[in-house]
């Protein structure tokens, strides 16, 4: 998930929790009497409430049903974007007088996760580049020897793979983040004739 899309969830939760917060505090009042004692005392679909919902019988209902469809699709929007990646094609390095230098980033992908793999406490790796050429991303996913010290996997993220992604890119600062799966090694299994 990224940032964007974090912030969009930060905002839609918060929305949701106002509306949900005063709808409860109106019940709330309403139940202990704030808009009149005859009001606690009386049903929510009192008759007005019946009299509306029959005198626009066919519409309203129309109307609630379209409104529950925005509500469905807007969920179904949602979920897609938590799964989207923001990953890129190919990335231009340098641009100048000589010419253009672009790298794809599936190749760059590929070669940080075979750098990752060369540990010997990581089992399988991947990686996806995201961002632009100013702020670009590394998400690594490492699936690791549930056996091995995670400070020697650390320790060769940090001593070997990202200074290595960070100089293949011509970059100071590159984010990187690692998703670790702990797993057991597989067992070698002997042949005896």
């Amino acid at each position: 998930m990224n940032r964007r899309t974090g912030r969009g969830n930060r905002w839609g939760l918060a929305l949701t929790g106002i509306v949900l917060a005063l709808l409860g505090g109106c019940a709330l009042a309403r139940g202990m009497g704030a808009f009149g004692r005859n009001a606690a005392g009386t049903a929510i679909a009192d008759r007005p409430v019946r009299f509306f919902l029959v005198a626009y019988s066919p519409w309203i209902w129309w109307v609630v049903a379209l409104v529950a469809v925005i509500v469905a699709l807007l969920g179904l929007r949602w979920l897609f974007v938590q799964g989207r990646r923001d990953s890129r094609d190919s990335l231009r390095m340098e641009t100048g007088p000589g010419g253009v230098t672009d790298v794809t980033a599936k190749g760059m992908a590929a070669a940080v996760a075979a750098d990752v793999a060369t540990s010997p406490a990581v089992l399988d790796a991947g990686a996806d580049l995201g961002g632009s050429r100013d702020r670009l991303m590394v998400r690594l996913r490492l699936v690791a020897d549930e056996q091995a010290s995670m400070s020697e996997l650390r320790d060769h993220l940090a001593g070997v793979a990202i200074p290595h992604m960070r100089s293949a890119l011509e970059a100071d600062r590159v984010p990187a983040v690692a998703r670790v799966t702990l797993e057991p090694a597989p067992t070698s299994h002997r042949v005896v004739h």
